[in-house]
């Protein structure tokens, strides 16, 4: 597989797991399929392919023809599981409780794991999506200690600043945030643009939202 390219790109890698939440995944990798400037290498776990069935009009094929790469789950020999292979960072989105487990003990039992245990070395961006509720004390001291690692745990939390219509306007927002964290503007989603002030007549306003 030939990764050469005459004008350098952003490379990102992209792991969607079996937690519910998938449709965040496929946005975000939509939302980068219209960005010349970013290459995206995708992995899919055999649950996210299951979940992508019941969550979601899109097939696997159809999400995979959405990233520039993809590899199996199972292909350690892949680019993305050396350091050697230069990506800006990862986003695993979302981010199941086992796998972010493991990443959290550097087992890399496939290759999200891996990837992972690689760009946490590198020292490079990684930004993880947990779904689920209620969290275990478990569950949040592994959060707490890959945050102290410096990894970016974003949890998919809806705004409501912006008065989201309908559940796309809320996956936006959050791919929006993923992406902030690797300093794309995305051109999606609301954003908070002042706090509430008085406006001379005892009354409150409200700035603007940016959108």
């Amino acid at each position: 597989m030939h990764f050469g390219s005459s004008t350098p790109k952003r490379r990102l890698i992209v792991g969607i797991t079996g937690a519910t939440g998938v449709e965040i995944g496929v946005r975000l990798l939509a939302v980068l399929q219209e960005r010349p400037d970013v290459e995206t290498h995708l992995v899919m776990t055999k649950w996210a392919r299951a979940t992508l069935q019941i969550e979601s009009d899109y097939s696997p094929r159809d999400v995979i023809g959405m990233a520039d790469y993809h590899y199996a789950q199972a292909d350690q020999a892949a680019p993305i599981s050396s350091g050697s292979f230069s990506v800006d960072g990862m986003a695993i989105v979302p981010c199941s409780m086992k796998t972010l487990a493991g990443i959290r003990v550097g087992y890399g039992s496939d290759l999200i794991g891996r990837a992972a245990d690689v760009t946490l070395k590198e020292r490079r961006q990684l930004v993880l999506v947990p779904r689920e509720t209620p969290l275990s004390p478990v569950h949040l001291e592994n959060m707490l200690e890959l945050s102290r690692l410096g990894v970016t745990i974003l949890p998919p939390m809806p705004a409501f600043y912006n008065r989201p219509k309908g559940i796309s306007d809320v996956i936006d927002h959050t791919v929006m945030r993923i992406l902030d964290q690797f300093g794309i503007d995305a051109g999606i989603g609301s954003r908070w643009s002042g706090v509430p002030h008085a406006d001379g007549n005892g009354s409150e306003a409200l700035h603007g939202v940016i959108r």
